[in-house]
């Protein structure tokens, strides 16, 4: 074949597809191919195909359709469902707007639902339906963040102090598909958060995302914080003051604890707490020092005082106030009137709630003398007294009342502790304590509430009847409110997170939780300029007074129980010292001088301190020079106790983020804590040393991420 010819093919048009040819093309391969079949296939044996089908039903019915009941059931549901199905359709059609009113229609344009319990289940569904469909189109408009850092909500009572790292979240079926399916995913968004209040699973423990924080970090975001119903007060950390401007300081005593047992069931599950949650004070006084007891209750403490260089820094020093409580010895030890008001909600099963509550009251109760007087009240959707006022010779019957608790309900606090305060007053004890111990793990939703509350609490104050809150569980404590019911019911607020806590407030120190042998205590500093710069008071925050309250008697203070020790740090610049944080005023006529504070003996500060006798409304006042003498120049040579308690109010500023302690580390806080941890019978200081070291494993590793 010659090129041309090669070049006459080149050029001839290809032929476009032609639909007929293909489709005769397919039908000729089908053919084919079965013909094929029936050629290569067996014989048939036996009966006829259609005789074979026949016999199915006929030779064995029952065993058929047992054999396929899934099928069959399947199709007969289908085949019933149809006409209701198509009912349904016809029923729930809505009417149009210039129709005439319905028979179910009243003329108030309400309408009556008479449709039947299927067809309403059939909308509901529906309506649900069309919720999932809109919430998957949020999601799919969300970003997603990974969920690297969320922290267990929830923790067992005896968690494990070391620190263990949260495993991925992983969705509950509660979500829908699409975002059950993110694997490690979570859709956050700020606005539809609320939207988003759904049950996750978090190192197997269920919680609900509501107000309490919960942080939820990605690497290439900022942390996003997601609130839940944990509630603290906010402030802001005390800043230095200067002595030329603000000479004199004020402030309530505090014995509460709340806040240490708080930090510590943070710290143990793993997140570092709250730092509203966080009251350096509380932290420094949920410890006991050996300061020097008073001698007579009539004068039922003195003031023990100190000066020593500032671990943190060098350029300052720490002046350490302490005081103890008288003493009572158990023969002279009053009755006790108290109630137990018990929250049995349905968010207090958890065993870390009411079974907790429980055990810790039966400690109690073992602790009380026979003539002392228990009575018991519940809340729940509605407040019931479970125990009239009973005599504690029949403990039994206490126990017993106190093994039938169960939860379930709503929370209707304020309701409950009417019916507490009528029960105190119906057993009321001239001559005794009359208490009420509120046991809650939250807030009060029903019922008089805030300010109101607060008030009713402290005008049966003054009939003689004392609140003190015991706190339980996580998730839904209101911190701040608990605080203040404590302050205005002269009482304390103290955090039950496990049982050895329950021994520690109402075994070991239940002659200073129940026994108060002063009320409304108050301490004023007055610094003087030509010794001292400028002052800082470490915590307190929340029990700042003002000047005039200090000889104000009907102002409410701090109460102190029999044995309770207060203790108060204030970090001092002296007036030589070229780390003053506070200059002095260019127009000041008269500047200080050192040598003019030889003229007041070289003191430092004068300290003064009110107080009432617990059946007396005239305070009595307590006065102490704080000079050069108590003065020391090393930590080294300080008791244990007050290196301890240096070290206490480290840590507490730390976990604060104060900006003061920022080149002091959680190892400097271990040695000074390990130099002041004595012979501690029960552990406590050997416990705060863990927590330290699990807060220092706890800062480094989110600052890796």
């Amino acid at each position: 074949m010659s090129n041309d010819d090669f070049s006459e093919l080149k050029n001839i048009k290809v032929p476009g597809p032609n639909p007929a040819a293909r489709e005769a093309a397919l039908q000729a391969s089908l053919l084919a191919f079965e013909q094929a079949k029936q050629k290569n296939s067996p014989q048939p044996q036996g009966l006829s195909l259609a005789t074979r089908l026949t016999s199915i039903f006929t030779t064995n019915p029952w065993s058929w359709i047992m054999d396929h009941r899934v099928t069959v059931g399947t199709l007969a549901a289908a085949l019933l469902a149809l006409p209701l199905a198509a009912q349904l359709m016809l029923t729930t059609n809505l009417t149009p707007l210039n129709w005439p009113k319905s028979e179910n229609e009243t003329d108030s344009g309400a309408i009556i639902d008479n449709r039947s319990p299927q067809n309403k289940d059939f909308d509901d569904r529906k309506n649900a339906s069309k919720k999932n469909q809109n919430l998957k189109s949020e999601l799919n408009e969300i970003p997603r963040l990974r969920l690297d850092s969320v922290a267990p909500v929830a923790e067992s009572p005896m968690a494990d102090a070391s620190p263990q790292p949260a495993p991925p979240p992983v969705f509950s079926p509660a979500l829908p598909q699409e975002a059950a399916k993110l694997d490690g995913y979570a859709a956050v968004k700020k606005a539809p958060v609320a939207k988003l209040k759904k049950r996750i699973t978090v190192g197997g423990a269920i919680s609900q995302l509501s107000e309490s924080s919960i942080a939820i970090s990605s690497p290439a975001s900022p942390p996003i914080e997601i609130t839940t119903r944990e509630r603290f007060e906010k402030f802001a950390s005390g800043s230095a003051q200067s002595v030329l401007e603000n000479p004199v300081s004020t402030f309530s005593i505090d014995v509460d604890t709340a806040s240490y047992a708080f930090v510590r069931k943070s710290l143990e599950g793993g997140q570092m707490p709250n730092r509203d949650a966080v009251r350096v004070e509380e932290m420094i006084n949920y410890f006991s020092y050996d300061y020097p007891y008073a001698e007579t209750k009539d004068q039922p403490f003195k003031p023990s005082v100190a000066i020593y260089p500032t671990p943190w820094n060098s350029e300052t020093k720490l002046l350490h106030i302490g005081i103890k409580g008288y003493q009572i010895v158990s023969q002279s030890k009053p009755r006790s009137n108290l109630v137990f008001l018990i929250d049995v909600s349905g968010s207090m099963n958890q065993r870390d709630k009411l079974p907790l509550l429980k055990n810790a009251f039966r400690l109690l109760v073992n602790q009380l003398d026979e003539n002392d007087t228990v009575s018991i009240v519940t809340y729940a959707g509605h407040a019931g007294t479970v125990l009239e006022p009973t005599k504690v010779a029949d403990k039994q019957k206490i126990l017993a009342a106190l093994d039938k608790l169960n939860s379930g309900g709503s929370t209707a606090g304020a309701q409950g502790i009417r019916q507490a305060y009528a029960l105190a007053e119906q057993s009321f004890d001239k001559q005794g304590v009359n208490r009420v111990i509120l046991a809650t793990d939250g807030d009060f939703n029903v019922g008089i509430r805030g300010d109101e509350l607060k008030r009713y609490i402290e005008a049966k104050r003054k009939s003689g009847v004392f609140l003190s809150v015991l706190g339980f569980g996580r998730g839904n404590y209101n911190d701040a409110l608990m605080q203040k019911l404590a302050q205005n019911g002269n009482g304390t607020a103290a955090y039950i997170d496990n049982l050895k806590e329950a021994h520690k407030v109402l075994v070991k120190e239940a002659a200073s939780t129940l026994f108060p042998i002063a009320k409304d205590v108050k301490i004023q500093v007055e610094f003087n300029p030509n010794m001292v710069s400028d002052y800082r008071l470490i915590g307190y925050e929340t029990r700042s007074l003002k000047r005039a309250d200090f000889n104000n008697d009907k102002v409410d203070a701090g109460d102190i129980g029999a044995g309770h020790t207060v203790t108060a740090i204030y970090e001092i610049t002296p007036a030589d010292s070229d780390a003053k944080l506070i200059d002095d005023l260019r127009y000041q006529k008269n500047k200080p001088s050192t040598d003019a504070g030889k003229s007041f003996g070289g003191e430092y500060a004068f300290l003064k301190m009110r107080y009432k006798l617990p059946r007396e409304n005239t305070s009595k006042l307590i006065t102490v020079p704080i000079t050069t003498a108590v003065e020391q120049d090393s930590i080294n040579t300080l008791s244990k106790d007050m290196r301890f308690a240096a070290s206490v109010a480290a840590f507490g500023q730390k976990l604060r983020g104060i900006s003061y302690l920022e080149d002091y580390s959680y190892d400097d806080i271990l040695k000074l804590a390990a130099s002041g941890r004595g012979s501690d019978e029960y552990g406590y200081r050997a416990e705060f040393i863990s927590l330290v070291r699990l807060a220092k494993s706890l800062a480094s590793t989110s600052q890796q991420q």
